[in-house]
């Protein structure tokens, strides 16, 4: 059941957990209330073309990644049914690949400076499932990457199950220098039931949430290069096969492996 689309405060959770995990003075909460965005993914087909479009096939050296698949927009690898958006990892031949997926984004029809940025999720499982709901910076077609800036919101290893990143890629601090925290979920695990993954970004910090739980804050004195994310992003979903961070998927890997999207929403 998708939850009620009027956002309730949460600033007593989000300053009870601030007390008994992080000592960090330095910590901005605020709350972002004021939808301005929202896709709930109640129309059956494909995703709504005025908001999303497509990467297709395996991009410059497997989406920078050594990533395995074909990404499509066949209704196999990605179509909204069920009241969510059903993004599905195939193993099939396809194209040259073993494997097909798909990438959906935002970009050039919803960009967004500063707010609340939230989706809720069921994430896949398995050795070499690679899901993610990041950000790219809007000039990422005029600046070579990662001077655009990329914010991940969720990022997940299917191998393991109970956790999950929030990580920020820059100049002098991309790829294996990243600014990144996980965190381990204490009950449960990301594929058996649905979270919240969000992100309240404003000029100076980068709070990251697991069902309004704040467990990381990122800021300008947190980065070893330029702050790049003074500027309007574009948002993504995807599902990623193999890779240079998940490995490649192995016996014990079963297809087809999907990420559920009830809803996804932006506050300012």
């Amino acid at each position: 059941m998708k939850k009620n689309i009027t956002k309730n405060l949460f600033l007593y959770i989000v300053f009870s957990t601030l007390f008994a995990c992080n000592s960090d003075e330095k910590q901005t909460v605020v709350t972002k209330t004021n939808l301005v965005m929202s896709d709930e993914f109640d129309i059956n087909g494909a995703p709504n073309s005025s908001l999303w479009s497509y990467n297709i096939g395996t991009g410059s050296g497997g989406w920078g990644n050594n990533e395995l698949q074909y990404y499509t927009d066949r209704p196999d690898n990605v179509v909204v049914e069920d009241g969510m958006l059903k993004i599905t990892a195939k193993s099939e031949s396809y194209m040259g690949s073993n494997y097909t997926s798909a990438r959906i984004l935002t970009k050039a029809k919803y960009e967004k400076k500063y707010g609340r940025i939230e989706a809720r999720i069921k994430l896949p499982w398995g050795k070499g499932i690679w899901p993610a709901f990041w950000m790219l910076g809007a000039n990422s077609d005029t600046v070579v990457w990662p001077q655009c800036g990329e914010i991940d919101i969720m990022e997940y290893l299917g191998n393991n199950p109970t956790r999950v990143f929030g990580t920020v890629h820059g100049p002098g601090y991309a790829g294996g220098q990243s600014i990144s925290k996980g965190y381990t979920l204490p009950n449960g695990r990301f594929d058996t039931d649905f979270h919240v993954f969000g992100i309240e970004w404003d000029e100076n910090y980068i709070n990251y949430y697991i069902d309004d739980v704040l467990y990381n804050q990122i800021t300008p004195a947190d980065v070893p290069g330029e702050w790049v994310f003074n500027q309007p992003f574009y948002i993504i979903l995807n599902i990623a096969v193999g890779g240079n961070l998940p490995g490649s998927p192995n016996s014990e890997t079963t297809f087809p492996q999907t990420m559920l999207v009830d809803y996804i929403r932006v506050y300012e």
